[in-house]
């Protein structure tokens, strides 16, 4: 299933729609993108942490934008720059190794201003020069460092770009608040804050070198934080991100929510480029000064680019028999033919362990299910309320420390478990023989109730995802408890051997003193 997500690309992979015309004259001399990676709404909103921030609230436009889940960077940058969402925009979903990570198939904002005859640069952590084309790219720094001394090094870069008037589109990427978030303690931590302010002055410093009313620049975040440090997941708060637009062709002014994917078109929209060929999102024209004949082009080709989309997007999932006229009906289409033929095993697995103990009719019978239920709650109240983890992606610094975690907590739930068990039944009462079985039995039956998560997640996901991203929530709940199945099973047959022997060798000194 990890595997199926890291090695997850996109249905137009191989067949990417074509790109459109351009949508007109550019609505400002230059534009600069800023990127605060993983930098939260609620900090951004705070004056006192990050002025200059909220200055280019007070004289721009501003909004509160939102994400899909996966929440990790590589998706997120590919989402504001192509403009699509994780599913179809051909980005890992999960963080990659630099050497391991691929430039984009799928139309981007820097391809679109370079056919538009545009000169544009980037200054970033070194992960975006392995995901935007060289091709697309006049100048370029990448580094290495994620701290205070990479921004340093980026904002060194872009000096000399700011004061020339050389590149029309520049990308700046400042990394320390992620690191804040993933090194030092997360947004309850006073260095997040500090983190906030530093970034903030180097913004400052960014924001000196333009002229707003003939530049604009573009404030935005890839994801959030929960509030221990993480993301990836499908946590609210990390699905929720700051929109800061200000300077020349921009509306100023509070709007309402917009979307991650809607960032992609709107640049375009002010460099005047085409839309880029995959986006599924939409300029966001309330917020711009258009010229009547911009406002009618952008119009025109919002619906030809949407068109070839759809067209490209139904040819790779359902070629011959799709009949809906938008992606999220197409996919449904194929979703519910692919849940039927899951409808029938998940039914028959989920029914095995049940008709076993109905066979049973074992006098234990509720003992166990008390046994059963008492792991569950224990496992989840410790996992959620004392551990402050979550089902969710966000929660887990990587498969290994997942591993260990359920592990450790599996082993100590269970003993938990089947000490009461031995206790409700006297289980040394009973032979060794009988012992290995109960204690087998709770295992089943503990195994039957761990299973239910795991075979929804399986009906409506599959086990495997080749051409759509998994519904999250569901799908990590299934995972989690896959993992708890097996670590489960394998102490299961030790504890029920344990067992019997002490079993065994407390009768025989009972019988030996007598």
């Amino acid at each position: 299933m990890m595997d199926s997500l890291y090695a997850y690309r996109s249905p137009l992979h191989n067949s990417p729609p074509q790109p459109g015309d351009p949508l007109g004259a550019p609505l400002s001399r230059r534009v600069v993108l800023v990127i605060l990676d993983g930098l939260r709404l609620d900090t951004s909103l705070k004056p006192e942490l990050m002025p200059n921030l909220n200055h280019l609230r007070e004289v721009g436009a501003w909004a509160s934008m939102h994400s899909q889940p996966p929440s990790f960077s590589q998706p997120g940058y590919a989402t504001l720059l192509t403009g699509a969402w994780p599913e179809i925009n051909d980005s890992p979903v999960i963080n990659l190794d630099f050497e391991q990570i691929y430039p984009f198939t799928q139309d981007n904002i820097f391809s679109a201003a370079k056919r538009a005859g545009l000169h544009t640069a980037v200054a970033a952590f070194n992960w975006f020069g392995a995901l935007i084309p060289n091709s697309a790219v006049d100048e370029s720094f990448y580094t290495p460092l994620e701290d205070h001394a990479g921004d340093l090094q980026v904002i060194g870069a872009v000096q000399p770009w700011l004061q020339s008037s050389e590149y029309q589109f520049i990308l700046i990427h400042l990394d320390q608040m992620d690191y804040a978030g993933h090194h030092e303690g997360g947004p309850l931590d006073p260095r997040w804050d500090a983190a906030a302010q530093r970034v903030d002055d180097l913004l400052g410093k960014i924001v000196t070198q333009l002229d707003l009313s003939q530049d604009a620049i573009l404030v935005v975040s890839d994801h959030g934080h929960i509030d221990q440090g993480g993301h990836g997941g499908q946590d609210p708060i990390v699905l929720i991100e700051p929109f800061v637009l200000a300077g020349c062709g921009v509306k100023p002014g509070r709007y309402g929510d917009v979307q991650m994917v809607d960032v992609a078109p709107t640049l375009a929209a002010l460099l005047g480029s085409n839309l880029p060929a995959s986006t599924q999102g939409r300029v966001l024209t309330e917020m711009l000064k258009l010229p009547q004949m911009n406002d009618e082009i952008i119009q025109k080709a919002y619906e030809k680019q949407q068109t070839l989309l759809l067209n490209a997007y139904r040819q790779s999932i359902l070629p011959e028999n799709a009949r809906g006229n938008t992606i999220a009906v197409i996919r449904q289409e194929r979703l519910s033919q692919e849940r039927i033929s899951r409808a029938l095993p998940s039914l028959f697995f989920l029914m095995l362990p049940i008709s076993y103990f109905l066979w049973k009719r074992r006098l234990f019978s509720i003992n166990l299910l008390v046994g059963a239920v008492f792991f569950i709650l224990l496992f989840n109240f410790k996992f959620i309320l004392i551990d402050g983890m979550g089902y969710s992606l966000s929660s887990m610094e990587g498969i290994e420390q997942a591993i260990h975690y359920f592990g450790m907590n599996c082993a100590l739930m269970l003993l938990m478990a089947s000490l009461l068990v031995a206790w409700r039944i006297k289980l040394f009462n009973h032979p060794p023989t009988e012992v290995a079985i109960i204690v087998m039995e709770l295992i089943l039956l503990l195994l039957c109730l761990l299973s239910w998560p795991a075979l929804f997640s399986y009906f409506l996901n599959g086990w495997k995802f080749t051409w759509h991203l998994p519904e999250f929530n569901t799908v990590m709940v299934g995972f989690m408890s896959t993992i708890q199945m097996i670590f489960v099973s394998v102490m299961g047959i030790t504890l029920a051997g344990i067992y019997a022997l002490l079993v065994f060798l407390a009768q025989k000194i009972i019988t030996h003193q007598k």
